[in-house]
């Protein structure tokens, strides 16, 4: 782990994280170019178990609301790929990941996670249901895509929460809310600040937000690679 990301404040968390990420490397603070995931080869669910983080395991006030294990979601149904509640992200996006929520309960908010690592399947399933139901204006907007950062255990979908009581930070619109009040910009007043708040928060720590959606943010990694490994 990085010196310069361990406070005399963060000495314990910085060690527990090591433990936890073992193999990982520390985090890339000069994160390499965005790739192109459709180019990647999706590698085998053995592989994806020494890549990738159970993100409780990292930081355990982390609320996770899976919502395509469900049927709350833009399609109505669980999707492909999804059999439990266990949010997963590659090992360098889950320890920075951990010091963006020890910086958010400084300030008296928590994260909650809607969705982490994806299964490729979970992704080809989401394109599916836009052609079957004539929402093409999904695929063609870039708001559904057949191969994401997602499946690359890199992106994370989340929003802000009260410590003190739960409550979700108002952020003007519901999570896959597809249209203009989502995107990231198009707010003003408390919740401008509220998405700001994420928005900043997170790339303090090498994120990058998706200007379309409030919500989402990836992280760059050395060697990215997909994976199709269910979510348990």
């Amino acid at each position: 782990m990085q010196a310069c990301l361990c406070s005399t404040t963060r000495v314990v968390r910085c060690a527990a994280l090591a433990l936890v990420l073992g193999a990982c490397t520390a985090l890339q603070r000069s994160n390499p170019a965005p790739v192109n995931t459709a180019e990647l080869e999706t590698v085998s669910d053995d592989a994806a178990d020494t890549l990738l983080v159970d993100l409780q395991r990292v930081d355990t006030t982390l609320v996770i609301d899976l919502r395509y294990a469900t049927a709350n979601n833009f399609t109505g149904a669980p999707l492909p790929g999804y059999e439990g509640n266990t949010a997963y992200l590659r090992g360098e996006a889950a320890a920075a990941l951990a010091v963006v929520s020890e910086d958010l309960r400084a300030q008296g908010y928590k994260l909650k996670i809607f969705d982490a690592y994806r299964p490729v399947r979970a992704s080809e399933a989401m394109v599916a249901w836009a052609a079957r139901t004539g929402r093409n204006d999904l695929l063609r907007d870039g708001y559904i895509a057949a191969r994401s950062f997602h499946n690359v255990g890199t992106a994370v979908d989340l929003t802000l929460v009260v410590r003190s009581n739960g409550s979700e930070v108002n952020m003007g619109t519901p999570y896959d809310h597809f249209a203009r009040e989502a995107h990231t910009r198009n707010a003003r007043g408390q919740i401008a600040l509220n998405r700001q708040l994420l928005k900043t928060t997170m790339e303090r720590q090498g994120f990058v937000n998706y200007d379309k959606e409030w919500w989402h943010f990836s992280y760059a990694v050395r060697n990215p690679v997909r994976f199709d490994r269910v979510v348990r």
